[in-house]
């Protein structure tokens, strides 16, 4: 069986099947990681689709907030499917008071957006 990468969808579904949250950030650590390993080309394809719905709506709007992000690094529109994934109260993925001051100002457009609070810092380390 040849490799391929881990799409949006794919990500959507580990993340549905596992509870544990330090396992479902090594998901999106790994994803990024395929993204940024593929060429330019095919990097789009990893985050065009829409995932489903997995359960639980920080996740899913996680999910919005990266595919949005990783457009603009195309420069390209986001995904349609990203515009109605977007939070009422803000999500701040550490508890670490730190942490969620350096996601205040260091979170992307496309994070900020969607509601979501986590620092560049931590996607770059990812």
């Amino acid at each position: 069986m040849a490799y391929e990468p881990m799409t949006m969808i794919d990500l959507a579904h580990h993340l549905s099947r596992e509870a544990d949250v330090d396992v479902r950030w090594k998901y999106v650590w790994e994803f990024f990681e395929e993204y940024r390993w593929e060429p330019a080309d095919r990097q789009q394809q990893l985050f065009r689709e829409e995932p489903p719905v997995i359960g639980d709506e920080r996740w899913d709007v996680l999910l919005a907030a990266i595919a949005e992000h990783l457009a603009a690094g195309h420069d390209l529109s986001p995904p349609e499917w990203t515009r109605s994934r977007v939070l009422s109260t803000p999500w701040f993925p550490s508890s670490l008071r730190t942490k969620r001051m350096e996601a205040l100002v260091w979170a992307p457009a496309a994070f900020r957006k969607h509601g979501v609070y986590l620092s560049a810092q931590d996607l770059k380390a990812a």
